[in-house]
């Protein structure tokens, strides 16, 4: 059995590279079969709307609509509900596939019994 990876973006296109990474991680990792779990908070959050994955660009890198998708096909996106918020987003605002959840919910994720949290 794969293990569970938590990941959780923290930053926006101004932290081009650690956002990508962050992506790019979860994707690998649903890629090799792990129940992947991608939240993204504070600037990330934009991420979850569309349109905003296919305007990024890093030199080099996989694009991030390319990642968001590789992580849904076995994973989740969700986007944190207070960052939501704070930035007037809405459920129906999101793209496919992604949801807007709270802390609770990411507690009870990466305390769960072999899950592995990683932090961009």
């Amino acid at each position: 059995m794969a293990r569970s990876l938590v990941v959780k973006v923290t930053c926006g296109a101004d932290d081009a590279e650690r956002l990508n990474q962050g992506f790019t991680v979860a994707a690998a990792a649903a890629a090799a079969g792990a129940d992947v779990s991608l939240w993204l908070t504070g600037d990330a959050a934009w991420f979850g709307t569309p349109g905003r994955a296919e305007e990024f660009e890093l030199e080099l890198a996989t694009p991030l609509d390319q990642l968001m998708a590789a992580v849904l096909t076995s994973g989740t996106i969700t986007v944190c509900s207070q960052c939501a918020a704070r930035r007037g987003i809405v459920a129906g605002d999101l793209r496919e596939g992604v949801t807007i959840a709270g802390a609770a919910v990411f507690a009870e994720q990466v305390l769960g019994e072999g899950v592995q949290a990683l932090v961009y």
